[in-house]
């Protein structure tokens, strides 16, 4: 795909935490210098497919998918999703063992997503699995369809409606192997745009960022209007879960966290080795 001048597509997800800090970029609420965006919303795993043809020019990625896609995409410092407290789950219905998931049906939110380099990385090895939209994940699991579920975003708050229990909380085990916060997601840039324009990407999304931090009654229709059947209640929680101060800026703890994922998944063959830099700009 080609520019005329500084004409971009950006993709990010329909999530509360995506629609929430890209509100003020998306309505024209911030400075983007003479970077003008066009905008599709997309499922993450989608988005991580999408890159693989190098869709749009800036896109959220898991940072699974990041890993597999550095001769193309470069990471920003901004609009990441990085945290504690924030990691995938592994839930089951009631009377489920993690002993025996080896040998059970497990159902994931797609194979380029973090949550599913999680996985293997906790197990040491790739497993057999459901790839499915994260949307299905519970109905499968409630439904007898699926044995155990990788759950991520909101499904964190609303497994238990599901009649469903959990497991293991994937974060956690990597904040207890790593001392670290988990990557979840970033926004990629094209390399081929050079660091000029990364630059001013960054910065236009860094300033959608802190808007939303100062104003965050201004995305409430955008976000609800994309968050399907969520309760108010649950798109707060979800955005309170997964923006912090790592999504203004990943700093050196943030950096770190990401060099150390990547640093597993090559260990174990996940993604492969490497030497571009990390970052656009």
């Amino acid at each position: 795909m080609t520019t005329t001048g500084h004409e971009l597509t950006l993709g990010y997800s329909t999530c509360p935490n995506d629609t929430f800090l890209f509100h003020a970029l998306a309505h024209g609420l911030v400075r983007c210098d003479d970077v003008r965006f066009s905008v599709f919303l997309e499922d993450v795993e989608t988005l991580n497919q999408n890159a693989r043809s190098a869709l749009f020019h800036v896109s959220k990625l898991s940072f699974a998918a990041i890993g597999n896609l550095l001769d193309t995409y470069a990471l920003l410092r901004s609009g990441a999703a990085l945290g504690r407290g924030c990691g995938p789950l592994i839930v089951a219905r009631p009377g489920m063992k993690l002993d025996n998931m080896a040998s059970g049906r497990i159902a994931v939110p797609g194979l380029w997503t973090t949550a599913f380099l999680l996985l293997t990385l906790y197990l040491g090895r790739t497993p057999e699995t459901m790839p499915m939209t994260f949307d299905r994940i519970m109905p499968a699991l409630r439904n007898g369809e699926a044995d155990y579920g990788i759950i991520i975003h909101e499904g964190r708050f609303t497994y238990p409606e599901y009649g469903l229990v959990k497991l293991l909380d994937l974060g956690e085990w990597w904040e207890q192997t790593t001392a670290l916060p988990i990557p979840l997601g970033g926004i990629c840039i094209q390399r081929s745009l050079g660091p000029e324009i990364a630059q001013q990407v960054e910065a236009s999304i860094r300033e959608s960022v802190e808007f939303a931090f100062r104003h965050p009654e201004a995305s409430k229709e955008y976000t609800a209007g994309h968050a399907k059947e969520m309760s108010p209640d649950i798109i707060r929680n979800h955005i309170d879960l997964y923006v912090n101060a790592f999504t203004v800026d990943l700093g050196e703890t943030g950096a770190e966290a990401v060099e150390t994922l990547f640093s597993m998944a090559r260990a174990s063959g996940s993604i492969p080795d490497s030497t571009r830099p990390l970052f656009a700009c």
